[in-house]
């Protein structure tokens, strides 16, 4: 079983980036945290890799469900969503599967809530 879900799309970086966030938006989440690693990694430690962005994204009703069930969720949140540049014009978009992270917890409590996350992670993905 994968830890994520993803595709690839033939599209620009930039382009992607945005189609990805209003994707999530779509699905109910939002995005707390974009972090640029390619910059950060250049700043940094002078390194060059390509464009590369995690997006913190979440969906407050379905987080406060799951923080119900295990109160030491947290660890595993936001859901972490890249969108990374894969070369020769293709741009990979790649979310975490919450199915399997939570699955980690031991408490099937939370596999109805990941199932219906994973869900949307994965409309997302596709929709981007």
């Amino acid at each position: 079983m994968s830890y994520y879900l993803s595709r690839t799309i033939n599209a620009a970086f930039d382009e992607v980036v945005k189609r990805v966030i209003a994707a999530l938006k779509e699905e109910g989440f939002g995005v707390l945290t974009d972090i640029d690693v390619q910059a950060t990694l250049k700043t940094k430690l002078g390194a060059d890799m390509p464009s590369y962005r995690i997006l913190g994204a979440c969906n407050p009703s379905f987080a406060h469900q799951a923080l119900q069930l295990e109160d030491k969720l947290g660890v595993l949140l936001p859901c972490n969503v890249i969108v990374r540049n894969a070369g020769d014009g293709q741009t990979e978009v790649a979310a975490i599967d919450p199915v399997t992270s939570m699955d980690r917890t031991g408490n099937p409590k939370l596999a109805a809530v990941a199932d219906e996350v994973r869900a949307r992670l994965l409309r997302a993905v596709e929709h981007a």
